[in-house]
């Protein structure tokens, strides 16, 4: 039989993709290495662990496990429109939020047509335009030495659309820079845009960031049918084993969306434990705790070691350094330390760390001042 070329049979969108590269876990690391007692700073994750609602209710969901989970996630979709304060006929859920902005790029784009998105945006943005054989048309990001360094610039974005952009990427707070926008801000740029450009704004950090001025997106929608709010249960709600994560939006939108949707896309013990987790209040806040106290730890520890810090409104900070990340980032590994490298971003001298506990965040602060001491 003759030898096939398989990459020759693929669509093109998915010829020249690059996968997203996750983070290490903690067995990988122990096996290669040979380290034991290993932390983990590198994925966003939440310290505390989950909120202990969702465990409980996970534990009483599974011995139904036999059975499909509810295609549509009525009780989630019930307990998220309250909170939100929509009709159910907004939400599209996802396994994860990096499902539903998938589902964006299918539902919206395709060879010929165009999305905009930010320089150092989450890495899921371009990924997902390429598979579908879209165009990606790049903002330069606002400078280095600007005061929210690597940040969104907005203009610069705007620039970028034309008749055929259909969808615009923002998210506040961004990944991996953990710089922000203020709502008021987004808000003019959502009323700036023509009628055939949906916004997508991506919320997945927010529960994280302490001042209003970011504002809630999702009490804009009925102001703008134009808008997408994609949110995730895998940070601050400490979920990422489950993904879980949502879409809200105009009837119409979400209509596509789920559309595209596999059915039960979403399992049942997630769809459980994030119910519960949305209730659980005093989980959010001691999370949100936890951080801010760690931000300043990491921040001001970075700092005493003349490393730059950029602004960050979420649960980890982008750090530059004077030689390159994967170089640290190795130096890191071998005492047990995950972080992030973000070369692939083009950040090739920047580390993003995630807040941990402050014991994590000391040994992480002690560990690179002795590596930057050598």
């Amino acid at each position: 039989m003759e030898t096939l070329d398989y990459n020759e049979l693929a669509v093109p969108g998915v010829r020249q993709l690059k996968p997203y590269t996750p983070g290490k876990p903690i067995e990988e690391l122990e096996r290669e290495y040979g380290v034991s007692d290993s932390i983990k700073l590198a994925s966003n994750e939440n310290p505390l662990g989950a909120s202990p609602r969702a465990l409980e209710a996970v534990r009483e969901a599974i011995d139904d496990l036999w059975l499909y989970p509810d295609a549509n996630g009525f009780h989630l979709k019930a307990a998220l429109a309250e909170k939100h304060g929509v009709d159910p006929a907004c939400i599209t859920l996802g396994n994860g939020s990096n499902d539903v902005l998938v589902f964006l790029a299918q539902a919206f784009l395709a060879p010929g047509l165009k999305a905009v998105f930010s320089q150092y945006c989450f890495a899921v943005y371009p990924i997902a335009t390429q598979m579908v054989g879209a165009e990606a048309s790049v903002a330069p990001a606002l400078p280095a030495d600007h005061p929210m360094a690597l940040g969104h610039d907005l203009r610069a974005m705007y620039q970028r659309i034309d008749a055929d952009t259909r969808l615009v990427f923002l998210a506040n707070p961004n990944n991996p820079t953990g710089t922000w926008l203020s709502g008021e801000r987004i808000r003019e740029f959502l009323a700036s845009l023509p009628g055939h450009v949906i916004c997508v704004v991506d919320e997945a950090y927010t529960e994280y960031a302490e001042s209003d001025e970011l504002g809630d997106a999702s009490t804009w929608l009925e102001q703008f049918p134009n808008l997408v709010v994609t949110r995730t249960f895998s940070k601050a709600y400490g979920l990422a084993g489950l993904r879980v994560g949502y879409a809200l939006s105009n009837p119409g939108v979400a209509d596509l969306l789920n559309r595209v949707r596999p059915a039960f896309n979403v399992n049942s013990l997630a769809l459980a434990a994030a119910r519960a987790a949305l209730g659980d209040h005093a989980f959010i806040e001691r999370s949100r705790t936890l951080n801010a106290a760690g931000l300043v730890q990491l921040r001001e520890g970075l700092e005493a070691l003349d490393v730059a810090v950029v602004p960050s409104a979420a649960n980890f900070v982008l750090a530059r350094f004077d030689r390159p990340g994967a170089e640290l980032n190795e130096a890191l590994l071998r005492r047990g330390i995950i972080v992030r490298p973000v070369g692939n971003y083009g950040l090739d001298d920047y580390l993003r760390i995630t807040v941990g506990t402050e014991a994590q965040n000391r040994r992480l602060l002690d560990a690179l001042g002795d590596i930057l001491g050598d």
